[in-house]
């Protein structure tokens, strides 16, 4: 009963926390957008942005990623047989794939705090690159956990499904910003 708690609480905290790390990332997008609106709008929406960012990852991102990990460090130690599992080690691979990924966005919000509404050096095309990035590792580690073994015995399959839907999701990503791009093109004639 108790591994079952703390297994409904991982989730929870895991739910909380990527909606932190997307709508984080978002943020900075939405920052990077400002780039060619007049300097009034800019300011403003700049410093809410900020604002923002800021107490996302302090009031919802940060806690919520702590309390994931303590709730998952808590399972491992209530189920140490997990540790002996193939499909766990590749869970765990992509958990670091997703600490290098949240030590990313919070050097982001720290150089966003730092800029003090000017320019964000990094590309918006890039910007919306990253944000996709955690969607891919949430796609990874769900996997993982829902097939474990299946992982690796249909290990080509799935490798093969998930750069499809890296491709789809780059894909729609560009789509997106082209038609944005023409809009904003259209709309300075």
């Amino acid at each position: 009963m108790l591994y079952s708690v703390i297994k409904a609480i991982h989730i929870i905290f895991m739910v909380s926390y990527f909606a932190g790390i997307f709508y984080l990332v978002r943020l900075f997008v939405y920052y990077k957008d400002t780039d060619d609106f007049d300097e009034v709008k800019q300011e403003i929406l700049r410093n809410q942005y900020i604002f923002m960012a800021v107490r996302l990852w302090n009031i919802i991102t940060l806690p919520a990623g702590i309390l994931m990990l303590l709730s998952g460090l808590t399972m491992i130690l209530l189920n140490s047989g997990l540790m002996k599992t193939p499909w766990f080690h590749l869970k765990l691979t992509f958990l670091v794939g997703l600490g290098i990924y949240h030590f990313w966005c919070w050097k982001k919000v720290k150089e966003l705090k730092k800029l003090n509404g000017n320019i964000l050096p990094t590309s918006n095309i890039k910007l919306r690159q990253f944000n996709e990035i955690a969607t891919f590792i949430l796609f990874a580690v769900v996997f993982t956990v829902i097939l474990k073994y299946y992982v690796l015995e249909y290990w080509w399959q799935l490798i093969l499904g998930f750069f499809g839907i890296i491709f789809l999701i780059t894909s729609i990503v560009k789509l997106v910003n082209r038609n944005k791009t023409k809009e904003l093109k259209e709309k300075n004639q």
